[in-house]
This record gives C-alpha cells, structure tokens and sequence, in this order.
C-alpha cells in the first residue's frame, strides 16, 4: 500500500522549491504539514537526479521513517539506489562495525582481532544479568530497592545509555545523581551500587567483544568519528541531508549532525515545537537548537491540517495556565469536549465502549480513527476494555512498549508450552499456567473447564488424551468439540517430545505457531495481537541464539533453549519491533499509553484520555537508580534537584502532552473520569485541576461560589468542573456530581 502526497500550500511549495544548495531549517506544531515538505524536498532530489543512495535520511526512532518510505515505494522515479535511514544507534553499529579493526585495539578490547557482536536490549539484559548478578548477590547490592530485578537492570543500562548520548564517562553517573539528588546515607549507597555495575558490565563486554548500545555511541562519537577516513567515507556516502523530528533525537545524534553539515550539499532539518516526549530516552529540544544556527535560512509553519477549532481552543485552554496566562483561543472549545461522572472506574470503561461503540456504528467513525489513551495501560485496565468492546461486536488492538515479554498471554502461552514439550529440560510447567495456555491456545475454552482438563489429563509432567476423561458427564461439559481440538495440541507435543528436540527454540516456536496455533479453532487463529507477540518471540529467541552462538567461543556453560526461557519468565523487557510501531489492523480500536500513541505521530479523529484525575499524566515515573533530566546535557553540574524542579517539570510535562494530544486529534476528545480511580482511590491530578481552570475561564456564568484552595489537591473540588455533552450541534453542560442534573 502507497500513501499519495497531500497538495502542499504555498509555504510548503516556497520551501520544496528553495535552491537545492541551501540548509533549511523547519519548524513548527505537529500537523502543519512538517514532514510532508521533507517527502517532497526528497522527491524533488530524486526528481533533480540525486543518487538516492547520497541521501540521509536521519531520525531519532526508525518508525518516524515510515511516511517517507510508503510514499518512496510507490514513486517511479525511486530506483536503481536506495536511500539511507538512520537512527544515531543504527548508523553507530554500522560504522563501528567498518571501523572496527582500526579501533579496537586500542578501546580495551581483549580480543581486537574477532568481529565484534552487537547486543540488542534483551541481551543486554542477558549478559547484564551474568555479569553481576553473583556481584549483587555477595555484596548486597540494592537491598533496599523493591522492584523486579529486570527492570532494576533496565535503570542501569538506562544511565549508561544516557552517558554515552550525553557525552560523559560512566565513571560519573553515581557521583552526578549523588550531588543532585541526595536522598541520605541509603540513597547514596544506592547509587553507588548502580556506579559499580555499570562498570562492571562494562569490563565484562569488554572482555568479550560485546557492544551494547552505549559502547557502540561511545565508539562511534569517540573514535570512528576520529579517524579521517571514517570522515572522509561519511563525506562521500552522505551529500544531501534530511533530518526529521530532531527535538526527539539526542546530544550525541545533534553532535553528528553538526560535524556532517559544513560538508552536505543539502540539508532539511525539521523541529516539531513544544514536542520532545523522548526525553526519558535522552531526547534534547534545547541541543537541537544549536542545528539552527547553522543553517542558511529558517521558515516556520503555523497552520494545521488536524484540528478543528475548537480542538485547537481546547489545547490552547489547557496550556495557558500551565504558563500562567490567559488563552489567546477565541474558539469555544466546549464543543469538542465529552465526558459524564461516574463513581467506580467499571462504571467509566463501560462508558467508554458504550460511546465508542456510538461512534462506529451510529456516527459512521472508523474505527481505527480512534484512540483510548491513558498515562499507564495496566493489565487489568487492557483487559477491562478490550472485553467491553468486544461485547459490543469491537476489535480493539494494543501497544505497550518497554514491557516484560512475559506479561504477554501470547508469549506465556509459547513459553508454558515449550517447557511442556522439553521433557529434558526438568522444568515442567506447574497446574496453573498449562491451565491458563490451554484457554489461550484452544478456542472456546475458559479456565474452569481449562483447569478440570488438567486435574484428570495432566500427569508427571506430561498430557494424556482426552480418551482418558471416563465419567461422562464431565466429558459433555467440556465438550467433544473442544476434546477433539486438545488431542491434536497433545499429539503435536507428544510427538515433538519423543524425536529429536530442536536445538534453535525460534523454530519450535514458529512450528507451534504455524502447525496449531495458528489454525482454525485454536485460540492465535485471526488474533492479530498474539500473531505480533509470536513473532516477536520468534525474532527474540532468534537473535539469542545467533548472540550466544557467538559467546561459545568465551563461555562454554550455556544452555540455548533453557536460558532463554528463563530470562524471559525473569521479566525481559522487548526489543523494539518495527512491526508494533508500522502495523494497523483495519477496523480496530487503538488503546496505548498517552506517550506511545504521541511516538507514533498520527493523528486520529477522536481520543479517549482514561483516568484524567491521575498524577500520571503530568508526574515523571520515579526510577530509583536512575534521573532522565539530572543525566542531561542541560543539568548544570553540582546543582540540587529541588521540589519546586519537580513541580515545574510537572507543569512543563502537562504542557507539552496537552498539546501534543490535541494537535493530533481532528473532531473530539472524551474524558474518562471517575472519582474512585483503577487503584480504588480518589485522585486529583494536575491535569483534573487544570480542566477546572480552563472550563472555569470559559464558563463564567455558571461557576459555582469559589473556595479559597489550601492545597492544589483541594483547588480541584467537583463543584468546580463542567462537563461539555454533544459534538458540534452545541454543547449542554453538566456539573459533575451523581446524579449530574442539566445545564441549559
């Protein structure tokens, strides 16, 4: 599928058409048509016969690319080359790996004359996890740090990563949070800890030709970028310039761009204002600044082809006492603006579907055009919803990136079997979770049928036929359909135990899949979301087997197939899988966390924003061993994080996310509230009180007597919210209490 170029407007056409010589710089708000100019800056070279392999391509997350290729796919003059993408990761490893022989002798390496081996997120949990676990468990480290061991690693990686991007050793990161945060004698301690397993993990690669992700950065910005030929080699491969989202990308990437500019023919660099949601990534708007200055001309576009009016009203609403200000909005956001008062959190997801379910099937709302946002996707609050819309005949799909691979049915499924099927391996799986993967694999099945089937068929780690139910009546309440179905599951395990196991657990994975699963009447069959986590497990385990094939040659105690499955069951957060990122199921709902609905830069027709009273939408996460803005380029060195930082920070989040939502939203936005929120708690987030402000600014005449606020917990009373009812045939409101009488 091809994605044809919008008509551009005269500003777009007066930058496309500028002279081919000239570096440009663009900005403005998201849907203003940003990348749609560097589409057709990059056909316009294409048209003017530029080699497309002489053009660069450079974003901060290989999703971000996708516009430019749909729309290259399909163009006729896009041949006989091909254009270049690259993230700062992708074009580090590649030019680390060119490099590699006049670099590594003298980097530390212990065996400079083998070819070094890349690690993706997931081996690097591997391999961190080898390198110090015996170090944490004899010295004690992180004894006061309750949190899964997996995602203790990850906050290590974390601050080396933001190291090597920000450009100081990881010698430094124990003494950098230490000044800034403080945080007594066990917090001190703890950062300390984190110091000497970054170190540790370090020597270990070191040791073993392993190059994580901030080794590979550090390589590169360090020494390939050093050496004359490297530069000399970038000069020659990389003539013409396009540089898209470049608030998102980081200090490194910015230091890069910088170095290849006085030697590009061409360049477009394109900065979304008031964006920068990859800051916990070690995104940078204020170091992408600098590129500006070195570029010829600067243009700004201002006018979106999202949002309506009122939407932009409503995003400019929500802004302004972020700021302190008034609106400057004239637009009576109202309109755009959906909610109803509901007690319990049930009551509210219900609610949701029953408005989404309004939507598609009486207002003609396409169902991908529609997205259910909230600060955290829980398990149950994914469930809850994705069971109240299929009630209501709706597919919905989900995406929760940085999450454990385990947490998946999907996955579980695969791994609760595979240990069934690996007698050998001594760990059969317990009652329970075969009970649970019988009710994913075959469809129809519930768990309580799930569970009867094991108490009688599962037996010394092994499944018996279904032959082996003799009472009749439990052979009728499960079902002779569903019977038939399990026996075939059973055969194929039975006989898969009995030949020569596969030694490479991506295949078995990929036969399961293919051979059953997949199949009509089996629970993966149609299932887009367990076809996505199947074959991430499948590239997963895929590339572990490539990276410890390579280990051998260094540690010899390592068993393929079960180490996996155990790194996996130990909480192994995911790759990043294009295919998450570029995938959309038609006629499907889209539910995610706010800030991975913004990483994908589309826009939708109407949002859902869930639980709006939570502090998630405006508090950072805290992470104990680690601090995205204290480990920033920015951070000036030796000053204290304080309260007033984090309230600011809380504000500037808020901000940034309010108008990133609604400059990719076109007709609506529908609030979920519920006094009682998911935990069972009442909340009053910031972005709840900042809705009473702006409903208050708009809504003068029916603001009930105010109370002089003690606390900003309290500044955000129920008396003081409206709630707007109607999409566009002029709006009613409602204060929210139970029952909510109506306001003319």
């Amino acid at each position: 599928m091809t994605t044809s170029l919008p008509k551009l407007t005269t500003a777009q056409r007066a930058l496309v058409d500028a002279p081919l010589e000239r570096k440009l710089w663009l900005e403005g708000i998201a849907g203003s048509g940003k990348t749609s100019s560097g589409i057709a800056r990059v056909l316009r070279l294409l048209e003017q016969g530029v080699p497309a392999e002489t053009i660069l391509l450079f974003v901060p997350q290989r999703s971000l690319a996708n516009p430019y290729r749909e729309v290259l796919r399909g163009y006729p003059g896009y041949s006989g080359g091909q254009l270049a993408v690259h993230t700062i990761g992708s074009l580090s490893k590649d030019l680390v790996e060119t490099f590699w022989f006049l670099i590594a002798e003298r980097t530390g390496f212990a065996h400079p004359h083998d070819l070094p081996n890349f690690l993706s997120l997931e081996m690097v949990q591997y391999f961190m996890t080898r390198a110090i676990e015996t170090l944490v468990a004899q010295r004690d480290y992180f004894k006061s740090v309750r949190i899964d061991r997996a995602r203790l690693y990850s906050q290590i990686v974390d601050n080396m990563n933001k190291a090597a991007l920000v450009g100081f050793p990881i010698s430094e990161i124990g003494t950098r949070l230490k000044t800034a945060l403080g945080g007594g004698v066990e917090q001190a301690h703890i950062y300390d800890d984190a110091q000497t397993c970054a170190i540790a993990f370090r020597e270990y690669c070191l040791q073993r030709n392993l190059l994580d992700f901030s080794l590979t950065v550090e390589l590169f910005s360090q020494q390939v970028l050093a050496l004359p030929v490297a530069r000399d080699n970038l000069r020659g491969r990389f003539q013409h310039l396009i540089a898209d989202n470049v608030e998102e990308d980081n200090p490194a990437a910015h230091r890069f761009l910088m170095s290849l500019l006085p030697n590009c023919k061409s360049a477009l660099l394109i900065c979304d204002r008031d964006a920068g949601f990859r800051r916990f990534l070690g995104a940078d708007p204020e170091s992408a600044d600098r590129l500006r200055q070195a570029c010829d001309s600067h243009a700004t576009l201002e006018d979106s082809f999202v949002m309506s009016a009122p939407i932009a009203a409503l995003g400019a609403h929500l802004s302004a006492p972020l700021l302190g200000e008034e609106a400057a909005a004239e637009t009576d956001f109202r309109p755009a603006l959906i909610t109803e008062a509901h007690r319990y959190h049930p009551q509210m997801i219900e609610w949701v579907s029953e408005e989404i379910g309004k939507l598609v099937f009486e207002k003609g709302i396409k169902p991908q055009e529609i997205a259910v946002l909230a600060p955290f996707m829980s398990d149950a609050l994914r469930f809850s919803l994705f069971e109240s819309l299929r009630r209501r005949g709706l597919s919905a799909r989900s995406h929760r990136p940085s999450r454990a691979l385990r947490d998946e049915p999907a996955a579980r499924t695969l791994l609760t079997l595979a240990r069934l099927a690996h007698p050998g391996w001594g760990a059969a799986p317990v009652q329970f979770d075969l009970a649970f993967a019988l009710t994913q694999t075959i469809a129809g099945l519930d768990l309580v049928r799930a569970k009867l089937l094991c108490d009688v068929l599962y037996r010394d780690g092994s499944l018996h036929p279904f032959s082996g139910i003799t009472n009749a009546a439990m052979q009728d309440r499960i079902t002779f359909d569903i019977g038939k179905r399990y026996d075939h599951l059973r055969d194929w395990i039975a006989a898969y135990s009995e030949g020569e196991p596969i030694a490479a657990l991506d295949i078995f994975f990929r036969r399961l899949y293919s051979e059953v699963l997949a199949r009509r009447g089996f629970g993966f069959h149609a299932d887009v979301n367990a076809s996505n986590i199947s074959r991430n497990l499948v590239d997963s385990a895929r590339g572990f087997r490539w990276a410890l094939d390579f280990l051998r040659r260094y540690d010899d105690d390592i068993d393929l197939a079960r180490d996996y499955v155990q790194m996996v069951e130990r909480g192994l957060i995911a790759n990043f899988y294009l295919r998450d990122w570029i995938e959309e199921a038609e006629d499907s709902i889209y539910i995610a966390p706010a800030y991975t609905f913004l990483l994908g830069n589309r826009a939708v027709d109407v949002q859902f924003w869930l639980n709006i009273s939570s502090e998630g939408w405006s508090s950072r996460l805290f992470q104990p061993l680690t601090h995205p803005h204290v480990l920033s380029r920015g951070w000036q060195a030796g000053a204290v994080w304080s309260e007033a930082d984090e309230q600011e920070l809380e504000r500037q989040t808020l901000r940034r996310l309010a108008l990133a939502l609604t400059r990719r939203c076109r007709q609506a936005v529908y609030l979920g509230y519920s006094e009682l929120g998911e935990s069972g708690y009442e909340a009053r987030g910031l972005l709840l009180e900042t809705l009473h402000t702006a409903l208050r600014r708009v809504h003068a005449g029916l603001r009930p007597p105010s109370v002089p606020p003690k606390s900003r917990g309290e500044a955000t009373a129920r008396a003081d919210f409206y709630a707007c009812r109607g999409m566009g045939n002029g709006p009613t409101y409602t204060k929210i209490d139970t029952p909510p009488p109506s306001i003319p």
